[in-house]
């Protein structure tokens, strides 16, 4: 069957290298300028009853879930063949992980800002940091990895048959999902 015009230009590799470079420029800079619309009308403390963790890490880790929740549905249309749906459920991944960088990078600032300077080479708060950050690097590498899909699934890239990407994605974003749990743990027993 002979592909549509609009598949053809989707598909061609220049058209794919600027629809990736504009969305990645759109999405994080989305989550940066939520982070600064954050830090700018909030204040950056940590409330004592939360102990090591800020709030922001909860709505965040609602996003991550909503995420990978998104990503598993579309996993299930493009096996199912449901091509509008698949997009939709991609395009809701995109949204909530622009969404969790920018409140994750504002979380990640308060939990910095809410520690004294001489704890920071005896507390167990530079680790909790570093394990955060860590997961942030992790978690681009999967955003971008999610534009990329996103652009293949608007260009008919998948499936029924060959989805092999979209998995991938599905299950790199449901392994971050369970690394920042452990995160979390990790942040209750130290606080």
């Amino acid at each position: 069957m002979p592909s549509s015009p609009i598949e053809r230009y989707a598909r061609e590799p220049s058209t794919f290298a600027r629809r990736f470079f504009w969305l990645t420029i759109v999405v994080f800079g989305a989550g940066g300028g939520l982070a600064r619309l954050l830090v700018i009308s909030t204040s950056p403390t940590v409330p004592p009853n939360w102990g090591h963790i800020p709030p922001a890490f909860g709505i965040s880790s609602c996003l991550l879930f909503a995420g990978s929740l998104a990503l598993h549905r579309a996993l299930g249309a493009v096996r199912a063949e449901k091509a509008q749906e698949f997009r939709r459920w991609l395009v809701w991944g995109l949204i909530a992980g622009t969404l969790f960088v920018g409140i994750q990078v504002y979380g990640l600032r308060c939990l910095i800002l809410s520690h004294q300077m001489e704890d920071a080479s005896t507390g167990v708060n530079a680790f909790v940091v570093c394990l955060a950050a860590l997961h942030g690097l992790h978690f681009t590498v999967a955003l971008m990895f999610l534009i990329y899909v996103t652009i293949k699934g608007f260009a008919a890239r998948y499936d029924h048959e060959y989805f092999w990407g979209v998995r991938v994605c599905t299950w790199f974003w449901h392994a971050l999902g369970v690394a920042w749990l452990a995160i979390l743990a990790v942040m209750l027993i130290a606080g």
